[in-house]
């Protein structure tokens, strides 16, 4: 009887950029908590910490070359908990728990469009080029659950209409499982020069978070959800267009 051959298991993780990703996991477990103690406004900024965590710990991997397929599992994992079920739980808590079955079910299909979102990014061929995800990527997704308890609850001292919240979340599901392309920013490196206007840009930008955080973490986000849906109505324009002017120089020539 023929053997099947094992597969050798490289012993040990990397630890840095594991440590960034268990930061991760601590604040998406702390905004529970926070959740559980009403602290609402606590529990969207540990939401926004996790996501600088997760943006770190793929980029220290990548410049320390200590990419790993434990290091990739590990990161799908805190996701779920830190943009799934986190901002799941605070939509629900914050404003969601009067709908009772519907509010839930919202909550639910957050978390769940979220899970499926990273389960196939997880099997899909990478982009190439590296410019663009397929959905919007989970963490902006939570981003925009956030910031808006943030800036409802720290700057207008109220609480979203629930309607609003209602179409909020479900619109965010649709948007992390749908085809719809969204600008990736993985080609950034800091090593490289860059022109002056693109250097000034970023320290626009930084200054701005800096100046304004709450204001422009929440304009943030949502310029970027929206960002694949207006690209896509563009593109169908300009399609539209072109098709036209194909059409009017083919006249002509008859």
């Amino acid at each position: 009887m023929n053997k099947v051959p094992k597969v050798p298991f490289k012993k040990g993780i990397y630890i840095l950029p594991s440590l960034f990703t268990t930061g991760n996991v601590f604040c998406g477990f702390y905004a529970f908590i926070s959740v559980m103690n009403e602290k609402f406004f606590v529990a969207g900024a540990a939401i926004v910490v996790a996501i600088i965590f997760d943006a770190l710990d793929g980029r220290v991997a990548r410049l320390t070359k200590t990419t790993s397929a434990f290091g990739v599992q590990y990161d799908s994992l805190a996701d779920v908990i830190s943009f799934g079920m986190a901002p799941a739980l605070l939509a629900y808590a914050w404003v969601l728990q009067p709908f009772g079955r519907l509010g839930w079910m919202a909550a639910f299909l957050f978390l769940l469009c979220g899970a499926l979102r990273l389960a196939r990014f997880n099997v899909t061929k990478p982009d190439k080029t590296g410019d663009s995800f397929i959905g919007l990527p989970i963490p902006a997704a939570a981003a925009v659950i956030a910031s808006i308890v943030i800036a409802f609850e720290d700057l207008f001292k109220t609480k979203l209409d629930p309607m609003i919240m209602v179409a909020v979340v479900y619109l965010l599901a649709f948007l992390m499982v749908s085809n719809i392309k969204y600008p990736a920013f993985k080609k950034f490196e800091f090593k490289k020069r860059v022109t002056f206007t693109r250097f000034m840009f970023v320290i626009l930008f930084i200054y701005v978070l800096a100046t304004i955080p709450r204001e422009a973490l929440f304009v943030l986000s949502f310029i970027y959800a929206i960002a694949g849906p207006g690209n896509l109505v563009l593109s169908l324009f300009r399609n539209s267009d072109s098709q036209n002017l194909k059409e009017t120089i083919t006249k002509q020539d008859e």
